[in-house]
C-alpha cells in the first residue's frame, strides 16, 4: 500500500509540472489536471517501454541528447493519446528541455525505477 501511494504521490507532482511547464512553454498546452495527470502516466509508460527495449540511456528518464530528443518525440506523441494536450514539436522540445531543468533542482524519480535501498 506504501508503494502505491508514494507511485500517486509521484504523478502528482508529475502532473503539476507538466502544468507548470505548460504555463510556461508556448505550443504545449495541458487542459487541466487530469490532462497532466494522464499525460504523465502516458510519458512513464511510454518511458519504461522504451527502457525496456532499449536500456536506461535512451529513455527520457536517462541523460544525455538521445534522452532529450526520446522525451520531446514522447511528450509530442502522447497528445495523440491524451486528450486535452497540444503540443507542437517546437513545443515538446522545449517542454522536454524546460522539464530537464526542473528536474535538476526537483528530481522525480520514474515510478518504474528498480533501484534504491534493500530491505533487512
Amino acid at each position: 500500500m506504501r508503494s502505491f501511494f508514494a507511485h500517486l504521490i509521484r504523478f502528482v507532482v508529475s502532473a503539476l509540472v507538466l502544468m507548470v511547464v505548460g504555463w510556461i512553454v508556448p505550443n504545449f498546452a495541458v487542459g487541466g489536471f487530469w490532462s497532466a495527470f494522464f499525460l504523465a502516466l502516458v510519458i512513464a509508460l511510454a518511458g519504461w517501454i522504451i527502457e525496456g527495449i532499449f536500456g536506461k540511456r535512451i529513455t527520457p528518464f536517462g541523460r544525455g541528447i538521445v534522452g532529450f530528443l526520446v522525451s520531446a518525440l514522447i511528450i509530442w506523441l502522447a497528445q495523440f493519446v491524451v486528450g486535452g494536450v497540444s503540443v507542437t514539436i517546437l513545443g515538446a522540445i522545449l517542454a522536454a528541455l524546460v522539464i530537464g531543468i526542473i528536474d535538476l533542482f526537483i528530481p522525480i524519480a520514474t515510478p518504474f525505477d528498480r533501484g534504491g535501498r534493500a530491505r533487512s
